[in-house]
């Protein structure tokens, strides 16, 4: 398949391929005799994979090493099961972050909201921050 049907078989643009193929996320494509790449049916599974795991939030580091294990002949989800462990972990600890950090800009806010401008310190710059 040449890198554009591919890349619509996938739901990407052939930019996108060629970022993962630099990346070493696919393997380099045979060339045709004239010049044009061309991928075998079962790169647009790979794609797909690669897709699936972008969306879980996963780097394409993570993702690379995922495809590593799978290249080997071994089926990578002991790995992708431990993958997933740590981006739940890593999010809930963002979420609690986040969380706090919405608190408090919720505080300033309100303070901010039930003050007087005019009685402002001005050496504080603001006295609601």
């Amino acid at each position: 398949m040449r890198i554009g049907e591919t890349a619509t078989a996938a739901g990407l643009t052939s930019k996108t391929m060629r970022f993962y193929e630099d990346r070493g996320l696919l393997p380099a494509a045979d060339r045709a005799p004239n010049g044009y790449r061309d991928y075998p049916q079962e790169t647009v599974g790979r794609l797909e994979f690669i897709r699936r795991g972008r969306t879980a939030g996963l780097t394409l580091a993570q993702i690379g090493d995922i495809l590593a294990v799978r290249d080997t002949g071994q089926a990578p989800c002991i790995h992708v099961r431990d993958t997933l462990a740590k981006q739940l972990r890593d999010l809930d600890a963002r979420i609690a972050e986040l969380t706090a950090l919405r608190a408090t800009v919720s505080e300033f806010h309100d303070a901010a909201a039930a003050g007087d401008a005019a009685a402002c310190d001005p050496e504080r710059i603001c006295s609601y921050l």
